[in-house]
């Protein structure tokens, strides 16, 4: 009896210290939603005056959009459409990929996500640390002493220190997102509980019938507000991008247990709060205004507190998001969608944690350019609801060819499944897309820019392929022809990375043909990454002979892992065992524009650039650079 309670024990301890770390990762961009979600929804009615029957429908709109799209959608459907237990529209693109044998149309979908949530990625540390920092105007004596730039100069340089520590890896201080979000969510959840008494009327808000209401009566501008509505599920996407972290368990139950309940609470008294205030201000005659609700509803002796938490909150899911996206990074290089970019990894002890030089600064540029030239948070609203239910919508679409494609659902079942879901998403859709003027444009730049230079490398590595293996020679008639005239040999063993080990490499013909030499042992690699996050390491290595001199060897990656080309040929003793006698030989092609063959000339120009500016692949591979010899040829593209 005693060991069955301690195995319970120990089973359990591990679920609640995940779940926890699931609240302070997966949770931490929904839950500082608080911070400005109702108070710019309910914005959008203010031109006319805001009334009790406005403050209810503005707030079951809220509800159901977290019960829908979140519960419903994330948590009920998408988080069992897994790729191995990972997540996120490029999991599921390679899902679809693989059940489709690579339709050009799930490639696009997948982009246009990617290509989106790198908006996201901009916009949330911006806009969540600038709310939070905001906060501060709210503080008695503070309204007049701190300007909209010393706002903006403290919501800056927390944000400059954030990008800066990247590098040094997040590892240590991580450990504490779990236990700081699960206490900023009780404190946001208590804080609603607070003001329920306020106005217990608010409770009605859980009718969905006046939130379509509230729809069909303020025609154009409810769909105004529709579209700041959807501020309330920004960061859905995490809840199945970070399901291979943390496991489908305690996701959910982070969700169900703490979060769900603390952020309807939480709205629910915002909405208690602004009710009485209505009614203070109807009572003495007075105008009443839209206003900084969170806040204001903190009690003035815990309201600077609260101000402190709600930073370290908005701190937090920016460095989620910061994280996602280097993850992002790493999925599309793997599979094919981005060139090599340097990848560090900032941890011994935890796998997933890796810095990416580039999208760091590039990320903080961006951020930097938004405050500078949106100056407020209410500004920046209107920006972020674009770039969230476009990945939404290409999650979707990516979710029905799993369907039908990979599950063998009937396609009409499948259609009638996800066509609520995708409507839904359009519905948000086209709400935001009303805001382009507003801010909207900004996520679609950016995603139409890194979209474009997908494309564009796409394209271009499918016409470098073609050009390369168009004037290439077989490996099995180069290996016949060698043993036919052997030429002269030497001691060691050369490894010759090519994408295509049917063809020989370039290094191998250009090492006969100049040196006129040839390894005692030769070794034709291919590194593969296949469309399952993790490889079991018995799958690891792939040795194929050719004949006395040469063998092929493949090594499979999947796409969430990092490669270490040496170690794993070392590793199973079959292929390699003196490290000291080894040689790399790489194949580097020097590009050059044509006006005449493949891509359009500006598209050239960007292809050359793209292709000279990734990551060494001995880098990549971490093949040590002392041992690496480097060959190629120059062709047009």
């Amino acid at each position: 009896m005693i060991d069955h309670q301690d195995s319970s024990k120990a089973k359990m301890a591990p679920l609640a210290a995940l779940t926890i770390g699931a609240v302070g990762v997966v949770f931490g961009d929904i839950g500082t939603s608080p911070l400005y979600a109702f108070r710019e929804a309910l914005g959008q009615t203010a031109g006319g005056g805001i009334d009790a029957a406005e403050i209810l429908g503005v707030l079951s709109l809220m509800i159901w959009a977290l019960i829908l799209v979140v519960t419903v959608k994330y948590v009920s459907f998408l988080m069992r459409a897994d790729n191995n237990g990972e997540g996120g529209v490029l999991s599921l693109m390679a899902l679809a990929k693989r059940a489709t044998g690579g339709w050009k149309s799930v490639i696009a979908l997948g982009a246009v996500g990617a290509a989106l949530f790198y908006g996201d990625a901009i916009i949330t540390p911006a806009l969540s640390v600038l709310s939070a920092v905001e906060g501060l105007r709210t503080l008695p004596g503070l309204d007049s002493a701190l300007s909209e730039r010393s706002i903006m100069d403290i919501a800056l340089a927390i944000l400059v220190g954030l990008f800066a520590i990247q590098s040094r890896g997040t590892a240590n201080v991580s450990r504490l997102f779990g236990p700081v979000c699960a206490i900023w969510f009780l404190t946001i959840g208590a804080l609603g509980l607070l003001h329920l008494y306020d106005a217990p009327s608010i409770l009605l808000a859980f009718n969905p019938s006046l939130g379509v209401s509230f729809l069909l009566q303020h025609g154009m501008t409810g769909l105004f507000v529709l579209g700041a509505v959807f501020l309330t599920v920004t960061g859905a996407e995490a809840l199945t991008a970070d399901m291979g972290h943390f496991g489908r368990l305690p996701i959910k139950l982070g969700w169900f247990l703490l979060v769900f309940p603390s952020l309807v609470l939480n709205y629910l008294g915002q909405g208690a709060f602004a009710l009485a205030q209505l009614g203070e201000a109807t009572a003495a005659g007075k105008a009443f205004a839209n206003a900084d609700w969170f806040f204001l509803m903190a009690p003035e002796p815990v309201r600077p507190w609260v101000v402190v938490i709600a930073t370290l909150a908005t701190i937090i899911a920016s460095q989620a998001v910061i994280t996602g996206a280097y993850s992002l990074t790493q999925q599309a290089i793997s599979l094919g969608l981005l060139p090599r970019l340097k990848i560090l990894q900032t941890s011994e002890e935890h796998f997933g944690q890796i810095y990416v030089p580039v999208i760091n600064w590039l990320l903080l540029a961006g951020v930097a350019v938004l405050i500078i030239q949106f100056r407020t948070s209410t500004s920046m609203a209107a920006a972020y609801g674009i770039a969230v239910t476009g990945t939404m919508v290409a999650t979707t679409c990516l979710a029905f060819i799993v369907l039908w494609k990979l599950w063998n659902w009937r396609l009409a079942s499948a259609l009638a499944f996800i066509a609520p879901f995708l409507l839904l998403d359009l519905f948000f859709f086209g709400a935001n897309i009303l805001r382009v003027v507003e801010g909207g444009w900004v996520p679609l730049v950016i995603a139409s820019i890194i979209g474009l230079l997908i494309h564009i490398w796409v394209k271009g590595k499918i016409f470098l392929s073609r050009e390369t293996h168009w004037n290439s020679v077989g490996m099995i008639d180069l290996a016949k022809a060698l043993s036919a005239r052997p030429p002269r040999r030497v001691e060691g063993t050369a490894v010759f990375l090519t994408s295509e080990p049917e063809v020989a490499p370039v290094a191998l013909l250009h090492n006969l043909k100049h040196n006129r030499i040839l390894h005692n042992q030769n070794i034709i690699l291919t590194v593969r990454t296949v469309t399952r996050p993790r490889v079991d390491e018995s799958e690891r290595v792939s040795v194929t002979p050719i004949d006395e001199n040469f063998s092929q060897v493949e090594i499979t990656y999947g796409y969430m892992e990092v490669a270490d080309v040496p170690s794993d040929l070392y590793r199973t003793g079959k292929v390699l065992s003196d490290r000291g006698g080894t040689s790399f030989f790489v194949g580097r092609n020097m590009l050059s524009p044509s006006r005449d063959v493949g891509l359009p000339f500006w598209q050239d120009l960007i292809f050359i650039f793209l292709h000279k500016n990734a990551s060494d692949p001995t880098v990549y591979y971490n093949i040590p650079i002392n041992r690496v010899i480097e060959m190629g040829s120059r062709v047009e593209v």
